[in-house]
């Protein structure tokens, strides 16, 4: 591994100390290096905060004067909640500025670099690319797409079902599974599920991790007539954040009366078969700055997710354990396919485990 590598291994590191609490933005980190002794470094902590190169020069000071910055994202040439990073970088008299990737949003790509490079700065590009893209694929989707990156959660046994045939789920995987998952929910914006998830397991959808930290994402409800009971634990949870019931017009107009009287938000949404049209719910979320999805929904809501290309990301636990059944629930239910030929592959598999626990993380692409 050269230097530049090992400097930026130090940035993506540092810029991961972020997860979670940048979004919309990007998680950026940042190192200076002057000769071979690190004089300041910073990451972005969260949305309207000092980006991670502003912590970086602040730190080094005079030390600053004719280091080499090293950087996952192409610094910024535009004013947005903060002024343009390339113009501090300048004034501080950096040499030499290395960065992992460019900025994916079309509208600033390059910029920055290429500014950096009208004041005299050498620049070198795609140093750890890959492993920059991976580290922000939140932030390209929402950024390039307009809409949320969607990861769907599932714990199943061995034979793929997800509870019993009388609706028993908990806990299909162990203490260790569960704290990661919850990890998951501080790290997103969004957590969602149908009504039939909160119908059978009525459960808070916040986040519980060692010692009260984290925060709560905002819960979505879909539930297209408004069948969510007042007294549910989303609304009852004691959290300071939204919940979100997304309905249909079908929904009575006095359940949503009674519930915005709980505090809870009614977001009607246009029909799609006779449900909440899922793609207008994402851009709807989109456009609230909501980029992070977490899906934890049961095999009807999973299955509309994936068949209509709306899931981008798959944690999928599987708990050595068969249950059986044909009347118990599976992970993925809706119309199925007609042939293999037309599966969804599962790529850039990894695998992590948690006591008897696997843990499958891959990316769903449709075959045909």
């Amino acid at each position: 591994m050269d230097a530049d590598d090992r400097y930026m291994w130090m940035a993506l590191d540092l810029a991961r100390q972020g997860r979670g609490r940048t979004n919309p933005n990007p998680m950026v980190g940042a190192v200076l290096v002057q000769g071979a002794e690190v004089v300041g470094s910073g990451y972005h902590r969260a949305a309207g905060t000092a980006h991670a190169e502003i912590i970086a020069l602040e730190k080094a000071g005079e030390k600053a004067k004719g280091a080499t910055l090293y950087i996952n994202l192409e610094p910024c040439n535009h004013h947005g909640r903060t002024g343009p990073c390339t113009e501090a970088i300048i004034k501080h008299g950096i040499g030499r500025v290395v960065v992992a990737m460019q900025d994916p949003n079309p509208l600033v790509s390059g910029r920055g670099i290429a500014r950096l490079q009208e004041a005299g700065i050498k620049i070198r590009e795609g140093v750890l690319e890959q492993r920059a893209r991976h580290l922000n694929e939140t932030f390209i989707k929402y950024i390039t797409k307009k809409l949320p990156y969607v990861s769907v959660k599932v714990a199943m046994s061995l034979d793929g079902k997800i509870a019993t045939a009388s609706g028993e789920s908990h806990w299909i995987t162990g203490e260790k599974a569960r704290q990661f998952v919850h990890r998951l929910r501080d790290h997103t914006d969004v957590i969602m599920v149908g009504i039939e998830t909160v119908i059978k397991d009525n459960p808070r959808l916040t986040t519980r991790l060692e010692g009260g930290a984290g925060h709560d994402p905002v819960r979505v409800i879909v539930d297209s007539s408004a069948r969510l009971s007042l007294d549910a634990k989303v609304i009852e949870s004691g959290s300071a954040s939204k919940t979100i019931v997304a309905i249909t017009a079908k929904a009575p107009r006095e359940k949503c009366k009674a519930l915005k009287s709980k505090g809870v938000e009614v977001l009607e949404l246009p029909d799609e078969g006779g449900r909440v049209d899922l793609k207008a719910l994402m851009k709807e979320l989109a456009n609230r700055e909501l980029s992070a999805v977490l899906v934890e929904g049961g095999g009807t809501l999973n299955y509309s997710m994936l068949e209509q290309g709306l899931i981008d990301k798959l944690f999928i636990f599987i708990a050595p354990l068969i249950i059986g059944g044909k009347e118990s629930p599976t992970a993925f239910s809706g119309s199925g396919i007609p042939a293999l030929e037309k599966a969804w592959a599962v790529e850039g598999v990894e695998l992590k485990q948690f006591d008897r626990d696997l843990l499958l993380i891959g990316y769903p692409k449709r075959m045909q």
